[in-house]
């Protein structure tokens, strides 16, 4: 089942005054979307950052896991939403990605508080995105049932 997804960046000038762009190459489902360095320090409407896209993928990926983790269980979600807030920050001198915090709600009609704990740690700890993070600090979770 193995697949390769693709994207690409481009950047022009220097860190601080540069720009460039993103692009998600096997969905085509953005092009030469704008980002830049500034808006890594505060917040710009259509700019985003590496660290967003990565929150985006990291949701994304914990909400299907969940899925799938349900459905060893023979249940299935009414809906899981989940946010994935990233923080960047300056560790040891170095830029890194410090902090990912994991929001989750869940409809899931038949799960007890405690089963659906456990099955959100497992979750966190598990889903791809996650593992691939591995080197992030901290990533923490709040969750619980709708």
């Amino acid at each position: 089942m193995a697949n390769t997804s693709s994207a690409s960046a481009h950047w022009e000038d220097t860190l601080e005054e540069g720009f460039g762009t993103i692009s998600a190459e096997s969905s085509q489902l953005f092009t030469e979307a704008p980002y830049n360095f500034k808006a890594r320090a505060e917040s710009q409407v259509h700019i985003t950052t590496p660290e967003e896209l990565l929150g985006a993928a990291h949701a994304a990926c914990f909400s299907q896991a969940m899925a799938l983790f349900l459905g060893q269980k023979n249940l299935v979600a009414k809906s899981i939403d989940t946010r994935a807030d990233v923080t960047f920050d300056v560790v040891d001198g170095a830029p890194t990605v410090a902090k990912i915090h994991l929001t989750n709600v869940s409809n899931i009609p038949g799960m007890s508080e405690a089963d659906f704990a456990q099955l959100a740690e497992f979750t966190k700890n598990n889903c791809p995105v996650s593992r691939a993070l591995a080197g992030v600090q901290e990533i923490t979770l709040d969750a619980k049932l709708a």
